[in-house]
């Protein structure tokens, strides 16, 4: 991933799950390293998501090695007040959605391999 990538269209991508999903609030898109791409975000710090959502995603590969459960696909937090699901997005990106304790995770669940999907193809698109 270059810095040359345009943060418009992937934030496009990340404000259309907020409209899209009920209890949607706020998405992170971050390097695997934790450096932040884009954000559809007003409440939280993004540069700080962006690099915890690194260090759970490492956390989630290990534990899943250590389980023997098989890959990963996310790690899903559910808090008091709300959830934060992380997820890799290609082998380079991950992304964090951020919802409040009413998020229709069914409907997230059928939003984000669409949106995953797209946010991939235009990352891949600036590396060629």
């Amino acid at each position: 991933m270059h810095d040359t990538t345009s943060p418009e269209p992937l934030v496009a991508i990340l404000t259309s799950l907020r409209d899209e999903v009920m209890g949607v609030s706020e998405s992170v898109l971050s390097t695997g390293d934790g450096l932040l791409v884009a954000a559809d975000a007003d409440a939280v710090h993004p540069e700080s998501i962006a690099a915890l959502a690194a260090a759970t995603l490492g956390l989630g590969r290990r534990m899943a090695e250590q389980t023997k459960a098989g890959s990963l696909r996310e790690v899903v937090i559910r808090c008091s007040g709300g959830h934060v699901i992380n997820l890799a997005v290609g082998d380079r990106a991950l992304l964090t959605i951020l919802g409040d304790d009413g998020l229709d995770l069914p409907s997230l669940q059928r939003a984000l391999p669409a949106a995953v999907e797209q946010l991939a193809k235009i990352l891949d698109a600036d590396t060629e």
